[in-house]
């Protein structure tokens, strides 16, 4: 069955969010398209989990416009039944059994897929009567996902579900993930330390840092708009009209810099120097966030690469 919503999943416009005087997210504009796996990144504290709060309607915003699936979020049962969230942690009742799970889920969603939440059940190995705090990490983030995905929702949201699973836990999540996507023709939006799990299932991008979007857009339009540069020294510091130094390190002789371009890049002294890999781009635009020269590239990927 296609979505009943046509346009973005998701618009925001000036949308702010603060306790107290700390902004947790700060003059956010998006919009983001319909039937697309979206991949949130960003290190600690960047706004991540409170923008995917205020999408699920968990809290309200403090300024600023916010749309989900042409609507305020969770303005009544009907929109909530279409967006499934899975939290940090993926939460799960851990004295309840995985039936008494899905039986919450029939009483508590109206158009609950009985035959979908089953047959994963099945697939995944996972015994009815086992409790959920029995289960191993990886098999609490498989019940979480199946709990969410049997609302057979149009937008399901995904706070870091699989940030603490061992390599192939995390691997056999993600693939569940694309299959539900799939079988339900949803959008997903993942939030995720893993720029690696990004690269695997994301196909747009939002780079979150110091509470505001430092960038957002199609993956394969990022990187075909981006390139990694080399010039003499200070050339690079005065860049020609349409181009965008995103991030410039200098050496005695000669400056690299990763930049954006409105069109095609200039000829000598410009040296394109290969294919910009989405890290470097995301690291970028991280490490430009906050105050670059301060801030090492390898420390900025310890945290959204750990």
């Amino acid at each position: 069955m296609p979505p009943e919503h046509s346009g973005p999943v998701l618009i925001a416009e000036g949308l702010t969010k603060r306790y107290g005087r700390r902004p947790a997210l700060t003059d956010c504009d998006l919009r983001i398209p319909q039937g697309r796996v979206i991949g949130l990144v960003g290190p600690n504290g960047a706004g991540k989990s409170t923008l995917l709060q205020l999408a699920c309607g968990l809290i309200a915003p403090t300024s600023g416009k916010l749309r989900v699936l042409g609507s305020r979020p969770a303005a009544d049962g009907a929109h909530l039944a279409k967006v499934g969230y899975v939290a940090q942690d993926t939460p799960v009742y851990p004295a309840l059994t995985v039936a008494d799970h899905l039986r919450m889920g029939v009483r508590l969603n109206p158009a609950w897929d009985p035959a979908l939440a089953n047959r994963r059940i099945a697939q995944l190995g996972l015994n009815p009567r086992q409790q959920a705090g029995r289960l191993s990490g990886g098999q609490r983030a498989q019940l979480a996902l199946t709990i969410a995905a049997a609302k057979r929702p149009e937008l399901l949201i995904l706070d870091e579900p699989a940030a603490a699973l061992d390599p192939l836990a995390r691997s056999g999540f993600l693939r569940h993930l694309m299959e539900f996507v799939t079988e339900l023709g949803a959008s997903a939006v993942l939030s995720s330390h893993l720029l690696a799990d990004v690269e695997r299932v994301c196909d747009y991008l939002i780079v979150l840092s110091d509470s505001r979007v430092q960038v957002a857009g199609d993956v394969r339009d990022l990187l075909s708009t981006h390139h990694r540069l080399i010039a003499p020294r200070d050339v690079l510091d005065r860049p020609p009209a349409g181009i965008e130094v995103i991030r410039i390190e200098h050496t005695d002789r000669h400056s690299s810099a990763i930049v954006r371009t409105d069109g095609a890049l200039p000829g000598p002294p410009w040296t394109v120097t290969g294919d910009l890999r989405l890290e470097e781009l995301v690291l970028a635009y991280l490490t430009r966030a906050a105050d670059g020269p301060t801030v090492s590239a390898t420390a900025m990927a310890g945290e959204v690469l750990r």
